[in-house]
């Protein structure tokens, strides 16, 4: 009788070898920390330092600001240091008409702006989504190809294209639809016109991704149950992109609220938005802890209705 095989010895495992637990983990904490280490550098340092001298007041020396904490004075500079905070910069905030009428103009601006932004972008998105996929590319890259230019070449280019000599009064005076030269440039209207211009594939980019990944036998659907190609759209298409419609808008609602070169360039020196008025007491004035109140209470303004769509969001996902 013959003696049986010998049992096969286990060889080496072929493929990747898992990484140990605490490698996986420390890398995992390595790539959570990294980016919270870049936020901490350049968004919380800064904003705490603007927030220190938002609450500081104004002296003519270097810095233009008191209190300075002197760390070699120990604890008796440093109670000092707090005893010399204030909230009187923010209070001059709320009862001085300039910084008021500074903020609200920003808000209306960037509100209307943002609408015409919507209702201008909205059509662009659906025809570019809803055309043959294979020119879809390049009815995006046509809508981003004039943003290639620099930022200032452009504007400037609507100061010439805006003033009483410029293109646009020409071409309404040889249509005839008007009989002497518009006064469009340094108003309202030359400001608006500026920012839908510079901020439309901003609003153009999310209403497409969201556009284009919509299912078309829901609209399919609904003309099999006898709904209108325009009932369809409202109450199908509409809903579904709303994610577009509202990170659009938050992209470029923010930016506008603060925007300085459009307005500067554009607007007249009568009405100044937001950004004009930090500008001015930075750099005009030498009132950084006016200014920075200003910013940090700018970033409060910003901060709202990204918490509040935030919320909502979750709400939804909560929801569902």
């Amino acid at each position: 009788m013959s003696a049986p095989p010998p049992a096969p010895q286990p060889g080496p495992q072929s493929g990747p070898q898992p990484a140990p637990a605490p490698r996986r983990a420390f890398g995992m904490r390595l790539l959570v920390l990294i980016p919270a280490l870049w936020l901490a550098l350049f968004f919380v340092a800064p904003f705490l330092i603007v927030l220190k001298i938002s609450l500081s007041q104004t002296v003519i020396a270097q810095p233009p600001y008191a209190p300075v904490l002197d760390p070699a004075g120990g604890l008796p500079a440093l109670r000092e240091f707090v005893a010399g905070l204030s909230l009187d910069n923010y209070a001059l905030l709320v009862t001085d008409a300039l910084y008021v009428t500074s903020y609200l103009r920003s808000l209306a601006m960037a509100a209307g702006s943002t609408l015409l932004l919507l209702l201008i972008g909205y059509p662009i998105a659906y025809g570019i989504a809803r055309s043959p996929r294979r020119i879809q590319p390049v009815l995006v890259i046509a809508v981003f190809l004039p943003f290639l230019t620099a930022f200032l070449i452009r504007i400037y280019a609507w100061v010439n294209i805006l003033q009483r000599e410029g293109l646009l009064n020409e071409v309404l005076l040889a249509l005839g639809l008007v009989r002497e030269p518009l006064a469009l440039l340094s108003t309202d209207a030359a400001i608006v016109i500026g920012l839908v211009y510079s901020y439309l594939p901003f609003m153009v980019l999310p209403l497409y991704a969201s556009l284009e990944r919509m299912d078309d036998s829901l609209l399919e659907a609904a003309a099999d149950l006898g709904c209108p190609a325009w009932k369809a759209f409202w109450l199908v298409t509409v809903p579904l992109s709303m994610p577009g419609v509202t990170a659009g808008a938050l992209l470029c609602f923010i930016p506008i609220v603060g925007e300085f070169v459009v307005p500067d360039l554009l607007g007249g020196s009568g009405a100044m938005m937001i950004g004009q008025t930090l500008w001015v007491e930075f750099f005009s004035n030498k009132d950084w802890p006016v200014a920075s109140a200003l910013a940090v209470a700018l970033l409060a303004i910003l901060l709202a209705p990204i918490v509040i769509h935030q919320h909502l969001q979750s709400r939804t996902l909560g929801g569902g």
